[in-house]
Formats: structure tokens, sequence, C-alpha cells
């Protein structure tokens, strides 16, 4: 288990590197769960499951937008600059937030509406974050450079993930 050290977390994350993805999100999500429930400010917690994914993974993009205005607006992530603002019916992230379901792309340039926000982005999986009240309050968008990287593996660890994140909105 390789054991990363950050004086900015509450916590060392602790993963094995070289495991398969289900290993790994069943390491890593208690840790998630431990940090999320530390801390009230939900731009620190997003920005700190955000790292955790992309450490964890070494995806080629992992962040969140958050519904604001009718649109859904960049908020905390990790990996290069990306879309700021996407409208609801507008790509996947738009699909997710509008179907209020989990969207698995093994080809992004198959998938209708897809933004280009990264021409290095080839699969993704986009989740639904709500909030108490049972509005969407933003989605989860991870992007990998590789064709059909995302199963039904990363489906279950990521909405674990997204549990925890709603629990501490």
């Amino acid at each position: 288990m390789q054991t990363v050290n950050s004086s900015f977390m509450s916590e060392s994350l602790e993963f094995t590197k070289n495991a398969d993805r289900a290993t790994r999100y069943a390491e890593i999500a208690p840790q998630i769960e431990s940090l999320l429930s530390g801390e009230t400010d939900v731009t620190a917690n997003l920005a700190n499951v955000a790292a955790v994914l992309k450490q964890a993974f070494d995806f080629f993009w992992v962040g969140f937008y958050i519904v604001k205005g009718g649109e859904l607006v960049l908020g905390p992530f990790q990996g290069p600059i990306a879309c700021t603002r996407i409208r609801p019916d507008q790509g996947v992230c738009g699909h997710a937030y509008t179907t209020r379901e989990t969207v698995i792309v093994p080809d992004v340039d198959k998938f209708p509406g897809h933004i280009a926000c990264a021409s290095e982005s080839r699969s993704e999986i986009v989740l639904p974050v709500f909030a108490k009240n049972g509005d969407v309050f933003g989605v989860l968008d991870v992007d990998s450079a590789q064709l059909n990287d995302f199963s039904d593996i990363d489906r279950f660890g990521l909405e674990r993930i997204v549990r925890s994140i709603e629990a501490a909105l």
C-alpha cells in the first residue's frame, strides 16, 4: 500500500497503487468519508475528493460542475483547464444533470452533443450529486484519455463516493 502524506489534508491517503480499481475504490472510500466528516466547507470537500480520485486513479480530468442560475458552473477540479459553463441541454454533464442518472460514455466522439473541452478526453463518466432537498446540486465528471475506460466498477465506486458527498452537503 502506498502512503501519500500532504500537509493540506487532515489525514494521509493510503491505497494500493497497482491494485485493480475495485480494490482502490474500496480503499479510498472510507478515507473520503473521513475527510468529509471533518469539514463543513463544500468547496474544500469537493476539492479534496477531486484530488483523491486524481491521485488514486490518475484519470485525465476529475472535477465538479455546480448548478448555478440554471447552468452547470465549473467547481473544484484536477486536470487541465476546463469548460467554465455548461447548459443543461449540452454534453454528457448536461445529460447526467437532466436525466438525474449516471452516464458512462465509452467513446465521447460518438456521444451526440459532446462538448470537447479537451481533445485528449476519450471516455467519460458523469454522476449527478443531489442536495438534501432532492434537487441536483451538481455533477461529478471524470474523463479518461483512453477509450472505454469506465465500467460498472467505476459506477459503483463513484456512486458510493457521491453518496458520501451528498451526506456532507
